[in-house]
């Protein structure tokens, strides 16, 4: 599979995945980075109004996940760590997280994350351990070519 072909695969498995039903964001994927958006709605916040702290890790860690995985084609990648910064709350609007692996190598991909509101302005921000898992991409709900 070609990476063009591949990086439409996974914006597939992406938009397949049955949590997505709830968040309904959109990707691109381009070689070892993704853009993801969602658009705020009041059943993602907490009691007090603003957005829940699982929201933010969500895209920072779909951000960096699918950017690791834009490098491995026959794997499913697993997240093994990741730290999260939650650095300013919303609770409205556009959400935009952007994810670009930092290092890689045989065994495992670091990646990196922001997320930013709809002023472009920074909320939050992680960094994350990525493996290639035994199964294959092909097995994952979604990933074929459209």
């Amino acid at each position: 599979m070609n990476e063009p072909t591949h990086f439409k695969a996974l914006e597939n498995m992406y938009a397949a995945a049955p949590i997505n039903e709830i968040y309904k964001p959109s990707m691109a994927v381009s070689e070892g980075a993704v853009e993801i958006e969602i658009e705020l709605s009041e059943k993602f916040h907490h009691s007090a109004g603003a957005i829940h702290g699982s929201v933010y890790f969500k895209m920072l860690d779909d951000a960096a996940f699918f950017a690791a995985n834009s490098y491995e084609q026959e794997f499913f990648v697993l997240t093994t760590s990741f730290t999260t910064y939650l650095t300013k709350p919303v609770s409205e609007g556009k959400l935009k997280a952007a994810g670009k692996v930092v290092n890689k190598n045989k065994t495992q991909f670091i990646a990196e994350s922001i997320v930013y509101d709809s002023g472009g302005i920074e909320i939050g921000r992680g960094n994350g351990v990525f493996v290639r898992s035994k199964m294959p991409l092909s097995q994952a709900k979604g990933y074929a070519h459209k």
